[in-house]
């Protein structure tokens, strides 16, 4: 087993698995509820009968979820290509309006989508497009302050223009999202935090924040009867494969059962779940032709506050807080923004951050209306799922010291899950859950949450 937890001298980014944000404290602990053999009234020619209990996952000490899904300042984790778009739709909504509306964000990036370096290289094309078009003494606005708000507003400040962002939420740092608190080994991560080896843009960033590493390996699936084979992706392989060459794009769920393999095999549904919890995509919504990402084998975890990926690029430029956008109007002369509080603010020029599932719910209005080639690319592409859970428990009860559990069998919302306790000592779990399953999880409330969560980890329960 290889589980190190080394110190890096780095700092921003992120890539593989981009995920989660709402945090929630644990509710009341569910009661398990027994089943096994019944416990007859004894009689003389009876035999007293001893219940068999249930396994029992203990509740949690503490516990923290994400709900990005549903949170209206996300509507959602990372984007993916839909069956019957292509990636094509990426550059259509990037394309600037008037040359005063300029669009950024992971769903635009044309090089790694769906992560957060994405977003980091899409508010470096952002930036160099406004600063191609842009004149002396002109004021900038710039829509969210994640990742890829923070590289547009510290190109346009480094170049001398007046830069002001407008966040929705009451922090920035967008679906990076790091709570510190002394109860916890380390920080919980509610947002992106996991990347795999070969990320190097991330790793050094990171160094620069002096952010510990966690080396998230090794994965084994568990069933009811333990330890089994690790699901792989040699079926998601071929179906992509044979579906390269038939005359029309399908949903990947379709192009496996066209290739022969079986859904519903519980090996085949783990590896599906692992795929959508680190893209968000369901495989009935995704492409085929374009299909999700296959996760690298080996993972590393952030395990330091990442907050200073957004917050330094933002020192010295003025971010306005609890601000939504609500209306962008904008003609060849210049940019007017209505903020939900009504007042209106007259800019030269505007990049818009916000992700795609907020364009796509028309949480922002636009005067005009976008072009048709733009509402297009927002009806093309999907906005993936991704949910989070950290539970910290009184006392370790698995046993196995496997650092990726993914699920075989049984219905679980939550299949996938990582186990902190070799790196930080502790007994720390968290899960990772994507796609339906993370809508799904998402609408629960807070004791429903706590209880799938739980519930998703029966099979790693003392007999």
């Amino acid at each position: 087993m290889r589980i190190t937890r080394r110190t890096l001298l780095v700092g921003a980014g992120t890539g593989a698995a981009a995920m989660l944000l709402a945090s929630c404290t644990g509710g009341q602990r569910p009661s398990p509820s027994p089943t096994g053999s019944a416990t007859p009234t004894p009689t003389p020619s009876a035999t007293t009968v001893t219940p068999t209990p249930a396994p029992a996952v203990p509740s949690p000490e503490r516990w923290l979820r994400s709900a990005w899904t549903s949170d209206p300042f996300s509507r959602g984790a990372a984007s993916f290509i839909r069956v019957g778009a292509t990636p094509q739709q990426r550059a259509v909504l990037a394309a600037p309006l008037e040359d005063r509306v300029f669009f950024a964000g992971e769903a635009t990036a044309s090089d790694r989508p769906g992560s957060v370096l994405g977003a980091y290289d899409s508010g470096a094309r952002a930036a160099a497009e406004v600063l191609d078009r842009a004149v002396e003494g002109e004021r900038m606005a710039v829509v969210g302050a994640g990742a890829a708000g923070a590289t547009v507003a510290r190109s346009l400040a480094d170049a001398g223009f007046d830069v002001t962002v407008f966040e929705a939420r009451d922090r920035v740092g967008g679906r990076i999202h790091s709570v510190s608190d002394d109860a916890w080994p380390i920080p919980v991560q509610l947002g992106a935090w996991t990347l795999g080896e070969d990320d190097a843009a991330f790793l050094g960033r990171l160094r620069l924040l002096g952010v510990e590493e966690l080396d998230l390996e090794p994965a084994v699936g568990w069933s009811a009867s333990g330890e089994t084979a690790t699901p792989g992706f040699d079926a998601v392989r071929q179906a992509t494969d044979r579906a390269a060459d038939q005359p029309a794009d399908s949903s990947l769920a379709d192009a496996l059962d066209a290739a022969g393999a079986d859904v519903e095999d519980p090996a085949l549904e783990a590896s599906l779940a692992w795929l959508a919890a680190t893209t968000g995509a369901d495989p009935d919504a995704a492409s085929s032709w374009f299909a999700p990402a296959i996760p690298p084998e080996t993972l590393i975890g952030a395990a330091g506050n990442l907050s200073g990926l957004v917050e330094n690029p933002l020192t010295d430029i003025q971010v306005t807080l609890s601000s939504p956008v609500v209306r962008i109007a904008y003609d060849e002369r210049g940019v007017s923004l209505r903020i939900a509080t009504g007042e209106a603010l007259s800019f030269d020029r505007v990049v818009v951050t916000v992700p795609l599932g907020v364009l796509q719910n028309e949480s922002i209005e636009f005067s005009p209306e976008l072009p048709t080639a733009h509402r297009g690319a927002l009806a093309a592409l999907g906005m993936g799922a991704i949910e989070t859970a950290w539970l910290r428990f009184e006392e370790r009860f698995w046993s196995t010291d496997a650092v990726i559990w993914h699920v075989v069998g049984g219905d679980g919302l939550i299949r996938t899950w990582f186990n902190l306790e070799p790196a930080t000592g502790e007994p720390v779990l968290v899960g990772l859950v994507g796609g339906g399953a993370a809508a799904e999880f998402a609408a629960l409330d807070d004791d429903e949450a706590q209880a799938a969560a739980l519930a998703s980890l029966v099979f790693f329960a003392p007999e």
